[in-house]
């Protein structure tokens, strides 16, 4: 059972993340962050996103000036339309209490509509699946990428890309379990010298043909594409691949804010990608075989194996703010009930976001090594790239609609005269990558496709669940009304029940007085609820009523992005007048044995998955970080 909680505050309220003091130290230092966190995915993409286009709009014919022009066009005004107008200056103003991303959107978007609505929660699961379809994509091709670049500098090293490809992910995945505090200081200056490095390079080949600088007027754009037909669409979604990573500006919005963001897009980020980009071009006009490999053609003979390894530096760090996403959307989603509980590590004192899932690391490391063996060249992964970004862009832009409508409270007209422009590019360009689909494109679909069964499953069968429990569980007031009447044998110290409905008597209560026959001196019923607010003030965490004089209530509130920790939740209690004493407290947990039943309401596949899922999840002691030496779990048997 989930409720809201807490004030709606408006996204205009100028809430900037949590960014926290202005001065200008501060914002320096969260602007340089977020260059090493934020910008990894997009800020690597000219390694392939120019040349993979190119070859596209060729369609195995010769290269000209209205091919180079034409792409290079695409990609200018993709990147100041969808990154810069779309997810920039709109839509980091649409933060949940300072955080960003799909699924904080979609809680935004259940806030304003004051109510959960099927349509809003289908967009989350749906843009949550896509994110994680990326995820496996993204640093594959990344690394590969750069370490692609060896053979440009020593032709025999070519044998070697895949598996020293192999040996850096590999190498990532496993230092997760450590956490990345000691090395993340360093990303936001490896990052940095990254940008500056790729618009040095490209400035020097500016001039190699000057003309490359008619792409800035859109028309070159325009003209390509109503004269190209599908060759052009097909264009399109490989250009698509130059703002991939423009979804994690809002996704990371929480981490550092809205100004030092904005003032990394167009301070460092966006000039650099761009005077790159139009590098590549003019390199490529003066040279068409350049482009063959247009980013390292750009790099003198010399610095090759420097810029190999800053590259692969740069595409490292953008797979670990892609993994670092990762866990961060599933702990999400576990909070808002999409997926069963999955054990969660933290791996630093001091940043509470420092976080590690093995579950969901070693499904990540699986993935990424397959789609490295099968594609075998950044080329060929290409084609699976994209469609679930484009994807993630159509349902951040529906959400953003029903936000900037309901909750900013704008005219339903406005605000689709605003956003609905957005969500046709965007469109545009899932068809456009569509066509990629039996390229390539059906990976991440597959990917996604699985984690929307599997969110899908867990809510139905949740709910199935809870709606069987509750027609054979008694009322609490009815339980505490009798127990008063003839009260049972009392034992001292407190007992505490956990329960997801507080009206009802939970399970392991009734457990209790039927085979032991016993009520503790004290006894708490304990509910544990998600709010749709990425995190809970303290004074907000606890709510206490008392029933009778052996019988209360208490709530615990935590917000989606928190992970419940009942004792120091308990402790705050205290504070509130609660006398309650960790050593003389037992809690007590019911553990479901579950059952197929052939009248669940779901195909007997739907039940086996489902059953499967809840004996995978995380044991309810170590998620809420309750004491084992004083847990006591009630075993009971439901059909579903």
């Amino acid at each position: 059972m989930k409720k809201p909680i807490g004030d709606i505050q408006a996204a205009e309220s100028g809430r900037d993340g949590h960014a926290g003091p202005g001065t200008g130290a501060n914002i320096l230092a969260l602007t340089l962050g977020s260059i090493g966190v934020v910008f990894g995915d997009i800020g690597t993409s000219p390694l392939y996103a120019f040349r993979e286009a190119v070859h596209a709009a060729q369609h195995g014919g010769p290269l000209t000036r209205e091919i180079v022009l034409g792409v290079l066009s695409m990609i200018l005004w993709s990147l100041i339309l969808v990154v810069t107008i779309k997810y920039v200056l709109i839509l980091l103003r649409a933060d949940n209490n300072g955080e960003g991303g799909t699924l904080s959107l979609a809680a935004l978007a259940m806030r304003a509509l004051g109510r959960r609505t099927t349509l809003v929660f289908v967009l989350g699961m749906i843009g949550a699946a896509m994110f994680l379809g990326d995820s496996f994509i993204t640093p594959a091709i990344s690394v590969l990428s750069a370490v692609e670049g060896l053979k440009l500098a020593t032709p025999a090293l070519e044998d070697y890309v895949i598996p020293i490809t192999i040996v850096i992910l590999v190498a990532l995945f496993s230092v997760q379990s450590h956490g990345t505090a000691r090395v993340a200081a360093f990303f936001g200056p490896i990052t940095v010298s990254w940008f500056v490095a790729i618009a040095i390079f490209g400035a020097l080949h500016i001039f190699d043909d000057p003309h490359v600088l008619h792409a800035i007027n859109p028309y070159y754009a325009l003209h390509f594409l109503f004269t190209n037909g599908t060759v052009a669409l097909v264009t399109l979604g490989l250009v698509f691949l130059a703002v991939t990573g423009g979804e994690a500006l809002y996704a990371d919005l929480g981490h550092f804010g809205r100004r030092p963001i904005r003032i990394a897009w167009f301070g460092l980020v966006m000039p650099a990608l761009l005077i790159n980009y139009f590098g590549q071009g003019a390199l490529v006009l003066a040279h068409p075989v350049a482009i063959e490999n247009s980013f390292y053609r750009l790099v003198p003979e010399v610095l090759l194996i420097p810029m190999v390894v800053l590259a692969t530096a740069a595409t490292v760090i953008a797979s670990q703010a892609v993994i670092t996403g990762a866990y961060s959307l599933v702990q999400q989603a576990i909070q808002l009930g999409f997926v069963p509980r999955l054990a969660i590590v933290h791996t630093s004192e001091d940043q509470y976001g420092q976080i590690y899932m093995p579950r969901v690391n070693a499904i990540l490391l699986i993935g990424v090594v397959l789609l490295v063996l099968m594609f075998r060249s950044s080329s060929a992964l290409a084609s699976a790239y994209g469609i679930a970004v484009a994807t993630t862009m159509v349902v951040d832009g529906i959400l953003g609609f029903l936000v900037i409508w309901a909750l900013w409270k704008w005219k339903w007209w406005q605000a689709a005269l605003l956003i609905i422009p957005f969500v046709l590019i965007d469109s545009t360009f899932l068809a456009a990558n569509l066509l990629k689909l039996f390229d390539g494109a059906w990976v991440p679909l597959l990917f996604a496709g699985l984690m929307v069964l599997v969110m899908w499953t867990w809510r139905r069968g949740t709910r199935i669940l809870a709606n069987k429990t509750r027609r054979t569980e008694v009322p609490l007031e009815t339980l505490v009304r009798s127990l008063e009447k003839k009260p049972p044998h009392h034992v001292p110290g407190t007992a505490v029940f956990l329960t997801s409905d507080p009206t009802s008597a939970p399970t392991a209560l009734m457990h209790n007085l039927k085979h032991n026959k016993i009520l503790h001196e004290h006894n708490v019923i304990l509910t544990i609820v998600t709010s749709d607010t990425p995190r809970v003030p303290e004074e907000d965490r606890v709510v206490m009523a008392q029933i009778s004089e052996h019988f209360s209530t208490v709530t615990l509130n935590f917000g989606y992005m928190e992970q419940p920790n009942v004792p120091r939740a308990l402790a705050i209690a205290r504070k509130q007048g609660w006398t309650f004493d960790i050593m003389s407290t037992s809690f007590f947990l019911s553990r479901r044995s579950l059952k197929p039943s052939p009248n669940s309401g779901m195909p007997a596949w739907q039940d086996r998955l489902f059953i499967g899922l809840a004996k995978s999840a995380s044991d309810a002691t170590d998620f809420f970080q309750i004491p084992t030496g004083r847990v006591v779990e009630v075993g009971t048997q439901v059909t579903v």
